[in-house]
C-alpha cells in the first residue's frame, strides 16, 4: 500500500502484519522480558567473573555476561521482528533470546527445589511459562527462516553450549566430589606436674587438626574431651563408666580459616583436684573438628566475634536434653550470586551443647530468623548442609595414658612445666 512501509502480498485483517494491537502487545512483553532477564544475568555473570570461589564459576560469569549481551541484542531485534522485518537475522535473535529466557528461568526454578517460596520463585515461573508460549508461537511461525543455513548455525550454537555444559558439570559437580576435603585431628597427654601444695595435679593436653586435602576450609568449632575412668572399653567415646574432666576448643576464634598443609595446634593446662584420692585407672583425651568447605561459601569474620553465651535460646528448640553453652552465628554468602539469588540470604548458627559427660557442636543453615529444630538424628538434615556446602565433622584420634604414670612423672624431680597457654578445671 502506498504511504506504508510494510508491503504485504496475500492474507486478510487476520493475517500479519495486519493484527497490529497483538502485534505490538507480543513484542512490548517480549521486549520487557528480554531486557529484565539481560539485567539480571549482566549482573550476575559480572559479580561471578569477579568474585565466585572457584575459577570454573569465574568462567561460567564470564558465560553468563556472554548471554546478558544476547539477551540485550534480541531485546533490540524484537523491535524489527514484531514490525517491520526488514532485517533477516532478527527472528533467530529472537529465538535465541526467548531460548536464554528458558535456561536462565528453568535453572533458577532447578536450584530452588527443597527451598522456601519466594518472589524469586514467582518470577521464574512466570518467566518460564512466557518462555515456552513465545518459543512455540514462533516456531509456529518459522523465525529463522531469514538464516541461510540453519541446520548449520544450530549445530554450531548447540555443540559450545553442550561442550560448555559438559565442562560445568565437570568443574561444579565431578571436582568438588573427587577432592573432598581431607582434615586430620588429635590430641595427646604430655607434661604433668603438681602446683606447690600438691593438691593439684596439672596436665599438659596438646590438640592439633591438620589440612592435609587440597580443599581450603573454615573451622566453625572445635572440641577436645578429658576423662577420666577405667581401663577397659577406652574406644567406647560416650562410656557412662567415664567421667568428664574438662572440655573445651582449641581452634579460636571460631572461623578461622585452614589452607591445605597448614597446622592449627594448642597446649592446654588441665587441673585435676585431688588426685591422689581418685580412683582414675586411665585418662583419655581426644578432638573433634567441624569444618566446612571455603570454595562453597564466604564466612565473614564477623562469626569469630558473634559468640553470644546462653542458658536458653529462642530459636533453639531440642528434641532431647542438654544445655547450651553459647552460640555463634553470622550471614554468609554462597559460592555464586546465582545460588544468592536462589537460595535468599543466608545465615549460619553453631551451637555447642553439654550432655553431662559430653558434649557436641550442633550446626544449621537457613534464612535468618526462622525458628531451629536441631536434632542430631536428622540424618537428611546434615546431609543436606554436606552435599551444599561441605560439612565435614573430623573425629580426631584418642590419646589415653595410665593416670598412676601421670603421677609418678608428677611427683618425679624431672617433672616439667612448661605451657602455652591455660585451660584450667576442677575436679
Amino acid at each position: 500500500m502506498p504511504g506504508h512501509p510494510v508491503h504485504w502480498l496475500g492474507g486478510d485483517s487476520l493475517s500479519w502484519p495486519d493484527r497490529t494491537a497483538q502485534r505490538r502487545i507480543i513484542g512490548s512483553l517480549m521486549f520487557i522480558g528480554f531486557l529484565l532477564t539481560a539485567g539480571l544475568l549482566l549482573r550476575i555473570g559480572w559479580m561471578d567473573s569477579q568474585r565466585a570461589l572457584t575459577f570454573g564459576e569465574r568462567l561460567a560469569g564470564y558465560s553468563i555476561l556472554a548471554a546478558g549481551l544476547v539477551e540485550l541484542i534480541a531485546a533490540g531485534a524484537t523491535l524489527d521482528y514484531w514490525h517491520q522485518r526488514k532485517r533477516s537475522y532478527s527472528g533467530p535473535f529472537v529465538l535465541a533470546g526467548v531460548a536464554i529466557v528458558f535456561l536462565c528461568s528453568s535453572s533458577l526454578l532447578f536450584l530452588q527445589i527443597g527451598e522456601r517460596f519466594t518472589g524469586w520463585t514467582v518470577i521464574a515461573i512466570s518467566f518460564l511459562a512466557g518462555s515456552i508460549v513465545a518459543g512455540i508461537e514462533l516456531i509456529r511461525s518459522r523465525a529463522w527462516k531469514g538464516l541461510r543455513n540453519p541446520r548449520r548455525i544450530a549445530i554450531g550454537a548447540i555443540v559450545p553450549t553442550l561442550i560448555a555444559g559438559i565442562n560445568l558439570a565437570y568443574t561444579q559437580l565431578y571436582v568438588p566430589t573427587v577432592t573432598a576435603p581431607l582434615i586430620m585431628s588429635g590430641a595427646e597427654f604430655r607434661e604433668a606436674s603438681l602446683d606447690s601444695a600438691r593438691s593439684v595435679l596439672r596436665v599438659t593436653v596438646h590438640a592439633y587438626v591438620k589440612n592435609n586435602g587440597s580443599v581450603p576450609v573454615y573451622i566453625l568449632g572445635s572440641i577436645y574431651w578429658v576423662h577420666g575412668g577405667p581401663a577397659n572399653d577406652i574406644t567406647q567415646t560416650r562410656n557412662p563408666s567415664f567421667k568428664l574432666i574438662y572440655d573445651g576448643e582449641f581452634v579460636t576464634p571460631a572461623g578461622r580459616e585452614l589452607d591445605p598443609g597448614e597446622e592449627i595446634s594448642q597446649d592446654s593446662v588441665v587441673d585435676i583436684k585431688d588426685p591422689d584420692k581418685l580412683k582414675y585407672e586411665t585418662l583419655k583425651a581426644q578432638t573433634e573438628v567441624y569444618a566446612i568447605r571455603r570454595d562453597r561459601m564466604t564466612l565473614p569474620a564477623a562469626y569469630g566475634q558473634s559468640r553470644t553465651f546462653a542458658k536458653a535460646l529462642e530459636n533453639w528448640k531440642p528434641k532431647e536434653p542438654g544445655k547450651v553453652e553459647y552460640i555463634d552465628g553470622s550471614r554468609i554468602s554462597n559460592s555464586s550470586e546465582i545460588r544468592n539469588i536462589a537460595w535468599g540470604k543466608q545465615y549460619i548458627r553453631t551451637w555447642k551443647v553439654s550432655f553431662g559427660n559430653w558434649s557436641r557442636i550442633d550446626i544449621s543453615i537457613s534464612p535468618p530468623g526462622n525458628r531451629i529444630t536441631l536434632d542430631s538424628r536428622d540424618a537428611h538434615f546434615r546431609q543436606r548442609l554436606i552435599d551444599r556446602y561441605g560439612l565435614l565433622l573430623a573425629r580426631g584420634s584418642m590419646d589415653q595414658t595410665p593416670f598412676k604414670t601421670l603421677l609418678e612423672k608428677a611427683h618425679s624431680p624431672e617433672k616439667g612445666s612448661g605451657t602455652d597457654q591455660s585451660d584450667q578445671s576442677g575436679q
